[in-house]
């Protein structure tokens, strides 16, 4: 069986290229479908998700998927840098986001139900290969409450005014452009600008490393079995290579990569598409627009839907595989999959969360709805209002990562409790792939 997913993976990458140049429209949108491909694949194989930021630190005492992020953050921020420095930054499509009350309490919404249905907008799509009925239920909710969110993205005020504002963020969507606060730096703002995130990085090491220690000390730390298993790992020696043996093949396209090892790939990967397109990484506003096809497919117009949502009926229209959000989500789907079979891990891993209760139903539905609410007030999930907004140097992010924590602290205090008790604790929490 193990052979057959191989086989069937290198088909999936073979059909993605023949298919994604021959059908999609433009280049622009087969870039995307690649894009997407390489983020899936990347989340997966290094087996981290946004949403194990806070379930890991909460539920094993480990941070170091947190600690990581913080090395993503910055390290995509310096090599953002690059194409902003002596550019006008509204010729780019930056995620200056408002700071209002909006994005706290979407923060807090989007951390709360991250946490309970243990993925995010992201790891939702990569998780329908590793936890197909908590993600399905919870992409469906998702997808309601993205579409319940659009009129009040669209139209309230404490949604879309910024309580502070720089010059830059006046010319792209108010909020706090932070190279605006270091213009006197001789290197327009951006000098000062990194300066500042290491120290908001430092920061949030800091209090990780601090936690971890207090949890070790009395004997509370539990520590999260993949990533152990990832350290472990030895690289392939060269002096026994031999290219057409299982362990080579093993440590090229199965072993799992390290966290960091994740982080670059993706860093990497936001560079290419903010080189190409110009703006970052989003993934939630489709889900409200795949659940707009749905309802007309049953019926309603797509001038009804615009009218509800405050949005254009022409993005309602529009064919699935030339949306180029939706196209780059396809491909993070794909790319999970790609992963899972090359490596041989699909089967035993699809299987592993076939059987859900009524009970979690219940709760990955509530976790759903929650993201996708939360995704509306604070413009945008985890990759759209924290990762794409840090990286282009917006305070917003860094907003949105303290209320995230705290609504996933929340959440799991609420529903996960008593946490770091016993390794049984951690039987029934979801895919490795995102917790």
């Amino acid at each position: 069986m193990k052979k057959t997913e191989n086989i069937l993976g290198f088909i999936v990458i073979l059909l993605v290229l023949v298919l994604g140049k021959g059908f999609l429209k433009t280049d622009l949108l087969f870039f995307r479908l690649l894009i997407g491909v390489g983020l899936g694949y990347a989340l997966a194989r290094a087996y981290t998700g946004f949403a194990g930021s806070v379930n890991r630190a909460y539920r094993t005492g480990s941070t170091k998927l947190m600690r990581t992020m913080m090395f993503m953050f910055f390290i995509t921020a310096l090599i953002t840098s690059a194409f902003l420095f002596k550019s006008d930054p509204v010729n780019y499509n930056l995620w200056i986001n408002p700071i209002n009350m909006g994005l706290i309490l979407g923060g807090f919404l989007f951390g709360f139900g991250m946490s309970i249905s243990v993925c995010c907008a992201s790891g939702v799509l990569t998780d329908l290969s590793a936890g197909f009925p908590r993600a399905f239920i919870t992409l469906l909710f998702f997808c309601l409450g993205v579409f319940l969110g659009f009129p009040v993205q669209r139209t309230a005020s404490w949604v879309r005014n910024s309580w502070f504002i720089t010059p830059t963020g006046v010319r792209i969507n108010e909020g706090v452009f932070l190279p605006d606060l270091f213009q006197w730096d001789g290197l327009g703002g951006y000098l000062g600008s990194l300066i500042l995130l290491a120290l908001f990085c430092a920061v949030v090491i800091f209090v990780s490393y601090y936690y971890e220690k207090k949890l070790k000390e009395n004997d509370k730390y539990l520590g999260h079995g993949m990533e152990i298993q990832q350290e472990q790992i030895t690289e392939l020696e060269l002096k026994n290579f031999k290219p057409f043996s299982a362990e080579t093949y093993e440590h090229i396209f199965a072993k799992p990569w390290t966290l960091k090892q994740g982080a670059v790939v993706m860093s990497i990967i936001f560079t290419l598409l903010m080189g190409v397109t110009r703006a970052g990484w989003g993934a939630s506003t489709p889900y409200g627009i795949w659940l707009g096809k749905v309802l007309m497919f049953l019926g309603i117009s797509a001038e009804s839907l615009a009218d509800f949502t405050k949005m254009s009926a022409d993005v309602f229209k529009l064919p699935f595989f030339q949306h180029e959000v939706s196209v780059q989500n396809f491909g993070i789907i794909v790319g999970a999959v790609i992963y899972l079979l090359t490596a041989g891990k699909f089967k035993a891993i699809f299987t592993s969360e076939l059987k859900i209760s009524k009970k979690e139903i219940l709760l990955y539905a509530l976790g759903g709805i929650t993201m996708g609410l939360g995704t509306r007030f604070a413009n945008g999930c985890n990759v759209g209002a924290l990762y794409t907004p840090i990286a282009n140097f917006s305070l917003s992010g860094w907003v949105f990562l303290v209320f995230m924590i705290v609504g996933g602290i929340i959440s799991n205090r609420i529903f996960f409790s008593p946490p770091l008790t016993s390794s049984g604790n951690l039987k029934k929490q979801g895919s490795e792939i995102s917790m």
